[in-house]
This record gives structure tokens, sequence and C-alpha cells, in this order.
């Protein structure tokens, strides 16, 4: 969105300065990337990122009001509905560019997650990008007032908090196996914390352990970085993952319960210039007049893409069982603005605010950006096969 900058990034752009960015990635930390990184980062004008500011700030506002918490509480299963966090810790406020009927760029809303996201892949990445590129030194990655200095604390004062880093683990399923485990590992590089499989995860009463790879030793857990997916959970693990949470005597961040409650779920009770219309299915008397070309159908809990259909029918909404309906919302399309110029065309780009909420700030406060780029109908690797110039990065903008 920056020609100047766009065109003197595009000049300078090597195959092999790229293959030494993503060789360098590959081996600063105990895992690589499992996912293709775009060949450029995203380069974003100042008064587009205030707006993107604006936009996110006045979204993380409205899902703390007490009436969106006492609309949010049905999305949690019943065995989740425990006090815990009185916030959501980690927090991202996903959003599409696109045109304006003036032809203005503007962020709408895709959708909020109540989750942590690639928070230390992001600060790695910034780093290499810029050792490899040359990158203005005016441009931001950081959202201000932060730096990778008060981001890195921060980042700190959230995960760890007062606990002995020792007793800290971010908790995830088979992590070694998940697509994000190059963040895993930095994570422990930049906090000094443990990855450990829920699998592994020793419960004694309210008592868990796990059990250090180096001398095998149990070390009492105090403090769970949580990046379980309770919907990718059955079973025995999903069995596990209730005790944890019911009976274990640790902190959250986040409680998983936010990762119901800050989802697509919150797309319907929204109302702001930057949301688009969206309604549960199973509220919906009447499908729209419209519905083919301009709603794409999601399922509330499921993420990366998975399970949406970009070409509902009346036919395929009427297969969904009553009982499964109130899992479904309809969303009002949006259209993303091919807007970064490449060599082989223009790729469209979502930009995901990062946001950090410490007990000790009064608000959560935004630290950063991941942005995916596409050439394909939708983000994600199965919409963009073959395709170059498209996946994961960053923004950097002017500033604001």
């Amino acid at each position: 969105m920056i020609t100047e900058i766009r065109r003197r990034y595009n000049a300078a752009f090597s195959q092999a300065r790229y293959d030494a960015l993503v060789q360098d990635l590959n081996s600063a930390y105990r895992f690589p990337m499992d996912f293709h990184l775009c060949e450029t980062p995203l380069f974003l004008s100042a008064p587009l990122m205030a707006d993107l500011i604006a936009a996110t700030e006045r979204l993380a506002h409205a899902v703390q009001t007490p009436d969106y918490l006492a609309r949010s509480h049905p999305a949690v299963p019943p065995r989740l509905q425990v006090p815990d966090s009185a916030r959501p810790e980690c927090l991202q406020v996903d959003f599409a560019i696109c045109r304006d009927e003036d032809g203005a760029l503007v962020p709408r809303l895709i959708e909020l997650q109540g989750f942590p996201t690639l928070y230390g892949f992001q600060w790695l990445l910034d780093q290499k990008v810029r050792q490899h590129f040359e990158i203005d030194p005016s441009l931001r990655f950081y959202i201000v007032p932060h730096t990778e200095d008060s981001f890195v604390r921060l980042l700190r004062e959230v995960i760890v908090a007062d606990h002995d880093p020792q007793q800290v683990v971010l908790l995830e399923l088979h992590p070694e196996q998940q697509k994000t485990r190059i963040d895993f590992a930095c994570t422990e590089a930049l906090l000094g914390i443990q990855t450990v499989c829920l699998t592994e995860v020793i419960q004694r009463g309210s008592r868990v352990f796990y059990r250090d790879a180096t001398n095998g030793r149990e070390v009492p857990i105090t403090r769970f970085y949580n990046r379980l997916i309770f919907d990718d959970l059955s079973g025995e693990t999903l069995e596990k993952a209730y005790r944890l949470c019911t009976e274990a005597a640790v902190t959250w961040v986040s409680h998983p319960h936010w990762f119901f409650r800050i989802s697509k779920y919150s797309l319907p009770l929204l109302s702001d210039p930057c949301v688009p219309p969206a309604h549960f299915l199973s509220d919906l008397p009447n499908y729209p007049t419209d519905l083919m070309n301009n709603y794409v159908l999601k399922p509330l809990f499921s993420y990366s893409g998975s399970g949406i259909d970009l070409d509902p029918t009346p036919e395929k909404l009427d297969a969904i069982p009553a009982e499964r309906r109130a899992a479904y919302l309809l969303q009002r399309k949006v259209e993303y603005a091919p807007l970064v110029e490449t060599p082989d065309g223009f790729a469209k780009a979502e930009v995901r605010m990062l946001l950090l909420w410490s007990p000790q700030r009064a608000k959560p406060e935004i630290v950063g950006t991941l942005v995916r780029m596409s050439k394909g109908r939708m983000m994600g690797t199965r919409f963009n096969k073959d395709r170059t110039w498209v996946g994961s990065t960053l923004a950097y903008h002017e500033p604001v």
C-alpha cells in the first residue's frame, strides 16, 4: 500500500535472499517452519494502520462489556464454566483489507480469537527479515508505544507472571507435530519455559508435574500457557484436559473458556462499521435472498479455514441437523482487495492484530501483527497451492 516502498522491495528481491532467510529461520531454534513464509512483508500506510488500530481497540473493548460477557457465556462447554481468568490475556483480531465504495482501503473484521498466536515467531521473523532485506528503519513492526524490548517484557509479564519459569509450561497435544511448532521453540528461548504434551502431564489430585527430559526429575507445574484446541481433543485426551481445568491447582493463560467466548461466536453479537453482518444459523427463520452469492457458512469453533463453505446453498443448510445448527453461522462475504503487487499478479492480505493483556495493565495492548497473503479464494495453504508470494508474514507500517 506504500507504492514506492513496494517497488523498491520487489526490485531488490532475489530467490537467493529469500532462501537464505528461510534457512536462517529454520535453523534458529529446535523446530523449523512447517508453513510457507510469504516472500514479502506487507507495507501499511499510516492512515490504514491508524484505522486498524482504532477498529481493534473498539472491538477489544466490545468483547469485555458486561452485556457481551453475559451473551457469550452459553458458548462455553458446561465443564469449562469454572471461575479462573477474569480476562483474555491473549486476544487476536483478524481483518481483511478491502476497498470501500469510494475505493479507499479499509479493514473488515473476519474474526476474533481469545487464544494465543505466534507471538514468539513474529518476534524472530522481524529480526530475520531486517537482517536479510533492507527494511527502512523508519518502518515499524511493533505498535507504539511498544518496542522489541517492551514487547518481550510484556510477553513475560503475561505468560510467566510471578511464577518460576521452570514451572510454567506451554501445553499442547503432540507439540512436535504441530504446524506452529517453531513458535513453541521461540517462546521457550524467549521466556525459559518448557513445552509439554498433554499426554505427558502427570496429575495427582490437584497437583500436576512434568518430567524433566535432562534428568528425569518431576517438576511441579504452577501455570499453563495454553495452546490446546479443545475441539481437536476426544476420548482420553479431552477427559484429561477437562480434569486439568477443573481439578488442578494451576493458573491458565489464556483459560480455555476464552477460546469459546471470543471466537466466531462473537460475530453476531458485535455491532461496528468494520463488522460484516453475521447470524447464527439456528436464529434464521429464512435464508437471505442473496445467500449463494454473498454469504459464507462457518463452523463456530474451527480455525485455519477448516470447515468453511464459500458457496452455501439452501439445500446444504437444510441438511444440517437441527441440533447442530447453533454451531454454525452465516456471515456476509467481504471482498479482499488485490493490493500487493508481486511478480506474478496481485495478492490479497489479511492482517491479524496481536494483543496482550497483563493483569497489571488497564486494558489489552496491541503489540504487533501477523499477516496472511493469498491469491486463492481464501487464506490458507490448500487455497494457494503452487503459488508464490503468498503465506504467512508480518506488516511493517509508517509511524502513526
